[in-house]
């Protein structure tokens, strides 16, 4: 944590009257879903100065959950369904080193030097994987991104770890070339 920001938290009990997480306990009863709403309750409220409840808002926010929370919560409801995401992650990574997963609220994102690959459990029996391969044409298995807009060219329905073929290996391997 940076020296300055320390300071501050720990200065916090004498300058503001309240440490970060009392503070952090009256926002959240609050539930501001706007950064100036807690600005301007902490400084007409409470007098804070613009600094410390700036500060006190930012650090106030909920953690970033982690890539396995993100995940996990993207397969509630639809448990079956993470053995065909486990089984597409690993079928992926040994395409190069040079691979990042990042998991976002609800899909994740397979990035080379672009996203290449996109992975969403769409409903409950069926993951929706888009695919980045420009020009080249829709199947019927290959169809068009759908729902996935720009972010994808293709998309491929799977329902089952069986669907993770060498054909579909070949698109995931040519979206990865692609990416670079």
């Amino acid at each position: 944590m940076d020296a300055a920001l320390q300071t501050m938290i720990n200065n916090m009990p004498e300058k503001t009257g309240k440490s970060l997480d009392e503070w952090k306990t009256i926002l959240k009863a609050k539930a501001f879903t706007k950064h100036s709403e807690g600005l301007n309750f902490l400084k007409k409220e409470h007098g804070v100065t613009h600094g410390y409840a700036n500060t006190i808002i930012l650090l106030s926010k909920e953690e970033t959950p982690s890539e396995d929370d993100l995940v996990s919560n993207q397969y509630k409801g639809k448990e079956s369904l993470r053995p065909i995401y486990k089984a597409l992650i690993t079928t992926i990574k040994p395409f190069g080193n040079d691979i990042t997963i990042t998991p976002k609220k609800t899909s994740v994102s397979v990035i080379r030097k672009r996203q290449f690959v996109l992975i969403k459990p769409a409903t409950k029996t069926r993951i929706d994987l888009g695919l980045k391969l420009p020009g080249v044409p829709t199947t019927e298995r290959l169809g068009n991104s759908g729902p996935f807009g720009t972010m994808c060219t293709h998309r491929v329905q799977l329902t089952s770890e069986n669907d993770i073929d060498a054909e579909l290996i070949g698109w995931m391997k040519e979206a990865y070339n692609h990416a670079n």
